[in-house]
């Protein structure tokens, strides 16, 4: 009744004795996969059910059990949604004061832990986010934090809480016994007890829900996140490094723009890279020199994507094969994904970038397995293990005797009708076969006084009659015992295949992997020479120095010549904090990520969009660009905007790179300079991050003058009458003007509008608490709002302005002056 509703299906029923009936639905089992999507999506949990036996050889009810468990984070087993990126199952521990992470995508194959201290758990929860498992165990501690909640309802997240988490022994247990190992040393996980529990216990949850070996799980990927750049995920959201902010679309961001990848298992890998750079100079030198290698040999770049595009996705193919739900074509296509290795390898020609030579040296095109699979299968398979036609000729005697024995009574029956009508003298006599009453002779009824004593009536139909005789059931026993004996062969058979197959798994894994580094490294090296990207210059100083620096993904959608690039330096000594004013729209917020993508691409392994650069290398990237609520946590815009400003300044150091744009925007105008201008001091000073400010706070340009590492830069404008010119050109200085009204105007606002906005803009300007006036102060804590209309006279003010005062006595103008005094007072309290 449930699942008719969701899946808008018709609802039947059966009855059952006694009046009774039981509600029915189905669907057709060809496609369950995208049904049983739509019933978890609605956020059920779904109990696979099937026949274990032949119902031909079952006494009474054929037996049943349940064989795997679908839920969100094991719906990629039997329905694939994206095969470009991964669906997690996750799992999160808690052991020995720490707590763990660990990640299964039972798609792929992909395993993957890693272990944080308690000592707050943004990192855990940024990780995570990274990983945006479709489903996660949690431990109660973590579960109920506020942040955590928040975060699951982003994803979103199906969680469940682990009540019964596995212990370090046990959890390390259910791995070796897994892993057939008596060590977990290998892995890594020796000293790592919440990883452990974190892995083990995910291990034995999926063990038991899916009801199979899970043979494609060979080992563990234990990593740590200090090898990486870390990025959280406020950063990973505003530079829209896979998800576009405004529909989460991949069009439009870092990924979308580097993605030329010609398969899944590359596609995966590059994600993956672009989330997690490099912290390591070696590891960051090591990509560079690859990509640089297939830069300068085309002919060596576009034959590895010819090779690679005829690849499978080895690691699904593989999971399926674990799954038991792989057929022919499967293997097939694993045989003939696995042997492109040698074309790799022959395609791969020496050079200097030591990573291909290594990666050319991993590849194996096992030959034996190969071999195997192409001498057992024939050349197109059928879709259905049980249709039968499966095995190659000459790979089984059996298989060909039953075959033979199949085809030549086969060829026995088809001679019977021939041989009937001449006997019989029956033009139309002819023989069939149905499931119901097997092989047949059909007489229609103007020639039934012509049928044999020896023909046994089976069948009446409307025009015909249908009969059958000894000979014809002895053959049909030949025929269909023999078909049914090489059913059973060929499904025997078609197993051990299946078993061989995954017995390789490992090595098939590392194919994969191989063959998905190598689809990067192409990719990469395609958009650096489609788009004339260069080879940064890494090191571990900490200059950052970019000419004709451009934006990625702009570029690209603007097309080949359109984008304006622009320099830019950081260091950690006279250019640490760049300050960039400039009104909306000409390209502030766009500068400041293009820097921050460039640094990242480096560091991952790219060529940057620049006609030179260097960089010296971040741990870390911060970006705060734009505003918005939480209403999860019911907090305000100002609320999240000084949460990320907390973040970036409790957790940049003097490696890192910050970009801010528009703080202190969210609240009255001198709170938000007071605080800009503090945290401004704050970086420069205390954390000694490079960091690129972007502000309409114009006031903030006087740092310049104040701190050494501060340098004002610009987006240069062009005035014409009432309209701006946007020149998206980065000068040195500060902006003299906001042009929010001309700005406004380019949007549509009405004249009355804008015309009222400039008559208080004057009026604003020439007042005595006008920001221009206080430009080049530093904003003090007793600084009053500035006032919309234009405030009463100060009563004091137009006293002295009217008093005559050389013709004042002494005795005069000490009365006058108490006079003043009173009036002032008087002021003070109003």
């Amino acid at each position: 009744q449930l699942a008719a509703g969701i899946l808008n299906i018709t609802l039947t029923s059966r009855e059952v004795g006694d009046g009774n009936r039981i509600p029915m639905c189905g669907v057709p089992h060809h496609a369950a996969g995208s049904y049983l999507a739509k019933l978890v999506e609605a956020g059920h949990r779904v109990a696979v059910c099937e026949q274990l036996e032949d119902p031909r050889h079952a006494r009474g009810l054929v037996k049943r059990e349940v064989v795997r468990v679908v839920t969100p984070g094991t719906l990629g087993a039997v329905h694939t949604q994206d095969d470009r990126s991964h669906r997690f199952m996750a799992a999160i521990a808690g052991a020995s004061g720490r707590y763990g992470l660990a990640a299964v995508d039972v798609a792929t194959g992909t395993f993957l832990a890693t272990e944080f201290g308690t000592a707050g758990c943004q990192p855990l929860l940024d990780e995570l986010s990274r990983l945006a498992p479709a489903e996660c165990l949690v431990a109660p501690a973590i579960g109920a934090l506020p942040a955590f909640s928040a975060l699951a309802a982003r994803l979103p997240m199906a969680t469940r809480t682990w009540a019964d988490q596995p212990g370090e022994e046990a959890a390390a247990r259910t791995l070796k016994s897994h892993f057939r190992t008596v060590t977990l040393e290998g892995f890594g996980l020796d000293r790592l007890p919440a990883a452990t529990c974190a892995a083990g216990g995910l291990l034995e949850h999926l063990l038991q829900t899916q009801r199979v070996d899970l043979q494609h799980l060979t080992g563990v990927s234990v990593y740590h996140t200090g090898d990486y750049v870390v990025l959280d995920e406020t950063t990973r959201r505003n530079l829209e490094l896979v998800r576009r902010l405004r529909d989460g679309a991949k069009h439009g961001t870092l990924l979308g723009v580097l993605d030329r990848t010609v398969t899944p298992l590359g596609a995966r890998l590059l994600r993956s890279w672009l989330e997690r750079p490099l912290s390591t100079l070696a590891a960051v030198q090591a990509r560079l020199d690859a990509v640089e290698q297939l830069v300068g040999d085309a002919r060596c770049r576009l034959r590895l994507q010819e090779v690679l595009g005829r690849c499978s996705d080895l690691e699904r193919l593989l999971g399926r094969v674990a799954y038991a739900t792989a057929n022919g074509r499967d293997l097939l296509a694993l045989a003939t994904s696995v042997a492109l290795a040698s074309e790799l390898r022959d395609g791969l020609e020496p050079g200097p970038a030591a990573l291909l030579h290594d990666l050319r040296g991993r590849l194996d095109p096992m030959p034996e397995l190969v071999q195997l699979l192409r001498g057992a299968l024939v050349d197109h398979p059928p879709v259905s293990v049980g249709e039968g036609g499966l095995i190659r000729p000459g790979y089984s005697l059996e298989v060909d005797e039953l075959r033979e024995l199949s085809r030549s009574a086969r060829s026995f029956i088809a001679g019977i009708e021939v041989r009937e009508r001449e006997e019989t003298g029956i033009k139309s006599l002819k023989v069939g076969f149905n499931r119901v009453f097997g092989y047949y002779i059909e007489v229609t009824n103007p020639n039934l006084a012509a049928v044999p004593p020896a023909y046994v009536r089976r069948q009446t139909l409307a025009n015909a009659e249908r009969f059958v005789t000894e000979k014809l059931k002895e053959q049909e026993q030949l025929v269909l015992g023999a078909e049914e004996r090489l059913g059973e062969l060929e499904h025997r058979l078609f197993l051990e295949l299946v078993d061989r197959t995954a017995a390789a798994a490992k090595s098939i894994q590392e194919q994969a992997t191989v063959m998905a580094a190598l689809d990067c490294l192409a990719g990469l090296a395609t958009v650096a020479a489609e788009w004339g990207y260069c080879r940064p210059e890494v090191d571990q100083g900490t200059l950052i120095h970019v000419e004709d620096g451009r934006h990625p993904v702009l570029e690209q959608l603007l097309g080949s010549g359109e984008f304006v690039p622009n320099d830019v330096r950081l260091d950690t000594d006279g250019q640490r904090l760049l300050i960039i004013t400039g009104p909306n729209m000409a390209g502030k917020s766009t500068y400041c990520r293009q820097v921050a993508l460039m640094v990242l691409m480096a560091q991952a392994g790219s060529f940057v969009p620049a006609r030179a650069a260097r960089i010296g290398m971040v741990d870390r990237i911060f970006a705060r660009v734009g505003a918005h609520d939480d209403l999860t946590l019911g907090q305000s815009t100002f609320m999240v905007e000084m949460l990320e400003v907390s973040r970036i300044l409790n957790g940049a150091s003097g490696h890192s790179l910050v970009i801010l744009d528009e703080i202190g925007r969210g609240t009255s105008t001198f709170d938000g300079l007071s605080l800009a201008w503090a945290v401004a001091e704050y970086l420069h000073e205390r954390v000694r991050a490079r960091t690129l400010l972007a502000t309409h706070y114009r006031e903030l340009t006087a740092l310049e003058g104040q701190l050494a590492g501060v340098r004002n830069y610009s987006v240069a404008v062009r005035e014409q009458g009432q309209d701006i010119l946007f020149l998206r050109k980065i000068v040195k200085g500060g902006a003299d003007a906001s042009y929010g009204i001309q700005v406004a105007r380019l949007a549509g606002v009405p004249e009355p509008v804008l015309a009222r906005a400039r008559e208080l803009l004057s009026r604003l300007e020439r007042g005595p608490g006008s920001p221009v006036s206080a430009e080049k102060s530093p904003p003090g804590r007793g600084s009053r709002q500035l006032a919309l209309l234009k405030p009463a006279p100060d009563p004091v003010h137009v006293a002295l302005k009217d008093l005559e005062v050389l013709s004042l006595t002494p005795q005069q103008a000490i009365s006058k002056l108490y006079q003043l005094q009173q009036l002032a007072r008087e002021a003070d309290r109003l």
